[in-house]
């Protein structure tokens, strides 16, 4: 009896996970046919976002957007990840905001392998 009742319950918090996960994704599908990208940090001012020229770019064999979240290591093996704000073309750099509420200025020379960890707007 015990263990239906916690198997049914593991059920519905599996069914309501994932459709919290699609809404999410719905919601993101949205904003992107809207030309919005929510970047929910305080650290993020419209300063940061105004000094980012590009907003898809190349970054090696990867495209990349604002709003995309990636992982950086430099070549002093630093690694950074977080959200993407855009990128400076006469700086040649890439705006990164932290899970830290950090904003980075990183320079794509100083840039050893990136990762992409989820498109914005995306499943899976």
């Amino acid at each position: 009896m015990l263990f239906y009742f916690l198997k049914n319950i593991v059920f519905i918090l599996l069914i309501v996970s994932v459709l919290g996960y699609i809404l999410v994704v719905i919601k993101e599908k949205i904003y992107l046919k809207e030309n919005t990208i929510v970047i929910d940090n305080k650290s993020v001012t419209s300063e940061h976002i105004n000094d980012a020229d590009i907003s898809e770019f190349l970054l090696g064999n990867l495209k990349i957007g604002t709003g995309d979240e990636i992982s950086i290591l430099l070549k002093s093996n630093k690694k950074f990840s977080g959200i993407v704000i855009g990128a400076k073309e006469k700086e040649n750099s890439v705006l990164l905001v932290t899970h830290k509420d950090k904003v980075l200025d990183l320079s794509v020379t100083k840039i050893k392998r990136v990762k992409l960890i989820s498109k914005y707007g995306r499943f899976f």
